[in-house]
């Protein structure tokens, strides 16, 4: 998964042609550390669909309110730079990441 911040956000989700999925997370985030194995494992058996990123919200707030991110974990599937998919906070589960992404993918 490519760590993203304020720095390459722009070139890595919202100019990448195709689908991005992006893992907003943070440290402080209990569901959003027990999420991360299981989306790293999505992420290697997508990988050839979608392009995984994760961004730390605590070290990019401001990104994070600009994306309208207001709850943690927040999962959401980009396609061309357009946001086509969103899971938040109790929505947010392996099942739910992984249908999303089926979604996005047929």
């Amino acid at each position: 998964m490519i760590e993203v911040n304020k720095e390459n956000f722009e070139a890595e989700v919202l100019q990448a042609p195709g689908l991005v999925l992006v893992d907003y997370w943070s440290e402080k985030c209990e569901p959003c550390k027990a999420l991360v194995p299981e989306v790293e494992a999505l992420a290697e058996k997508y990988a050839s669909s979608m392009k995984f990123c994760k961004l730390n919200v605590l070290e990019n707030r401001r990104l994070s309110i600009s994306q309208k991110v207001l709850g943690l974990p927040t999962i959401i599937v980009y396609k061309n730079g357009e946001k086509v998919a969103e899971l938040t906070k109790d929505e947010a589960t392996a099942a739910n990441i992984e249908a999303m992404i089926k979604g996005q993918i047929e």
